[in-house]
């Protein structure tokens, strides 16, 4: 529990160091990746930002060795209340009351789905076949690379809305998602193995690491490009929620943890990952109309 609560601290402080840092950078695109690390490489604020973010994995694989999938992913989305103040405390982001509800419908959804768990009868999955986990993945980085792709498409349409960032939340979660059950196969194997030698080769075999290298540069990218242009207040929350529910559903599959076995148990965990699917369908795509974000608070007295 103390790691899950350090790991949404070190995110949250993460992306609110990084969106500081890319506000004051050129504009950054997915279509010259190496002008994009230069820029944010060069930049202290951003590396610190990178590090959080870094600290908060190394935080998400001790989580993944003691708690059920489900449960360790209700506790991290808790972590976006953390994160909407920062971003309007040291941002200056604002968001509509419609986005406030919509946060305060994916808090209760994953609420219902940490409710759902029973301590008696919950497992925590410590491998899954690669088959299976490569048959989840490949479609799923695919379909993320795409579906960015085409909102990349649309923004460059003159006399286009501003965009809220749902669409790029979306695609990046699908990679994180990805990245994190890699994470929780890594844990699987760090745990089980007699030696830290041998669970580094019994890593090395696994298809996890090699998911976790195309899932951290084309994620580093993508998000660093789609955080510079929207609101770290409403991108965020959507890539953290899709990720959560992508690792929930499809973890707790793939590794064997077991459903509720009580009839409202399992209706909690149904209706909780409907109603934050459906949240995130409903939410605006577009804003009203071309937003200044109010100046950023200095991080020191000046």
């Amino acid at each position: 529990m103390a790691a899950a609560l350090l790991a949404n601290v070190l995110y949250s402080s993460g992306f609110v160091l990084e969106k500081r840092a890319l506000a004051a950078l050129p504009e950054v695109t997915v279509r010259r990746p190496g002008r994009l690390l230069r820029l944010v490489l060069g930049s202290p604020l951003w590396i610190g930002g990178s590090l959080a973010l870094a600290a908060g994995f190394a935080a998400q694989l001790v989580v993944y060795r003691t708690l059920p999938i489900a449960a360790a992913q209700g506790i991290f989305v808790s972590g976006l209340v953390l994160l909407v103040l920062l971003s309007a405390r040291l941002l200056g982001e604002e968001t509509s009351g419609r986005e406030r509800y919509a946060l305060a419908a994916i808090l209760a959804a994953l609420l219902m789905v940490v409710l759902s768990l029973d301590e008696g009868t919950e497992t925590v999955g410590r491998a899954a076949p690669y088959p299976l986990v490569l048959l989840l993945c490949v479609p799923s980085l695919a379909s993320g690379v795409w579906l960015y792709r085409a909102a990349e498409r649309r923004a460059l349409r003159r006399h286009r809305l501003p965009t809220t960032g749902v669409e790029y939340g979306v695609a990046v979660g699908l990679l994180y998602g990805v990245s994190s059950l890699a994470i929780k196969g890594v844990s699987g194997y760090w745990t089980s193995a007699g030696s830290a030698g041998g669970a580094l080769l019994d890593v090395l075999r696994s298809p996890y690491p090699y998911l976790l290298l195309f899932t951290g540069a084309f994620g580093l990218v993508m998000s660093q490009a789609a955080l510079q242009r929207c609101r770290a207040s409403l991108i965020v929350p959507v890539c953290t929620t899709v990720t959560c529910l992508y690792t929930a559903v499809l973890g707790t599959l793939s590794f064997g943890e077991a459903l509720p076995d009580h009839p409202l148990r399992m209706a909690l965990r149904l209706a909780g990952t409907a109603l934050a699917v459906g949240v995130l369908l409903t939410m605006p795509k577009h804003d009203s109309a071309p937003r200044q974000p109010a100046p950023a608070k200095e991080l020191t007295p000046p």
